[in-house]
Formats: structure tokens, sequence, C-alpha cells
């Protein structure tokens, strides 16, 4: 492959990445909010219904943001290896170790805060914004 369809490539899976991060974080806010407005206190079902979108959404961000972070990685391998490299492909070069950030750091942070906004929904009220902890 040239260097320009690289770069190409390179492109695409950074925004694959970012778009890969809207859904799931829109839904935490969203959830966060509905928790502040009462949503702990919904029947049990809605709760567990609420919980199944998180993790679906969730599952699938972290999903696609480990697979593009993986290719990211293999296309800055690719990259080393031309001969001639533009600046840019320089840059990309040098950025692709913290692709790693996306492929384990940013989903154990969602995993952490599924888990915290969990805990609050199957609690309960007493997790809520008069309740205990």
């Amino acid at each position: 492959m040239t260097e320009r369809e690289l770069l190409d490539l390179w492109a695409k899976a950074r925004g694959h990445l970012i778009y890969s991060q809207l859904a799931p974080t829109f839904l935490l806010i969203v959830t966060a909010v509905a928790l502040g407005l009462g949503l702990n206190e919904a029947d049990v079902w809605v709760r567990v219904g609420v919980l199944g979108i998180l993790l679906a959404s969730g599952v699938l961000g972290a999903l696609v943001q480990f697979a593009v972070s993986s290719q990211a990685l293999a296309i800055a391998e690719d990259l080393e290896q031309l001969a001639t490299k533009s600046a840019t492909a320089r840059q990309a070069i040098s950025f692709a170790p913290w692709m790693n950030v996306a492929r384990f750091v940013t989903p154990t942070i969602f995993v952490v805060i599924f888990l915290v906004l969990a805990i609050s929904l199957l609690a309960g009220p007493q997790f809520g914004p008069h309740g205990g902890m």
C-alpha cells in the first residue's frame, strides 16, 4: 500500500474511534441525569432495562474501540515499513502507542462507570439524592 492509502485508513480509523464513543457517552450522561431525576425509584424492570441498554451500547462501543485501535496500530506498523515517510506519517507512527488507551483504558473506565450506575440503579432510592453513601 502507498503512504497515501495508509494515511487514509488511519484517518478513517480515527473517525470510527471518535464515533464509537458518542452513543455510550450520551447514554451514560442521560442515565446519570435520569438518576438525579429519580430513575432509581422507577420500577425494577425499568431499571434493569436501562442497564441492558447501557450494557449493550457499552459492549458494542468497547468492541469497536478495541478493533479500530488494533487496526490503527497495524496501519502504523505498515507506515513504519515505508522507505520514505512524510511528516504526517511520522506523526501517525509516533502517536500509535496512544491507541492502547482506546484499546484498554477507555473500556475499563466505561466498566467502572457502568458498575457505579448499576449499583445506584439496582440499590433503589437509598442511594438517591436523599439517601446514604
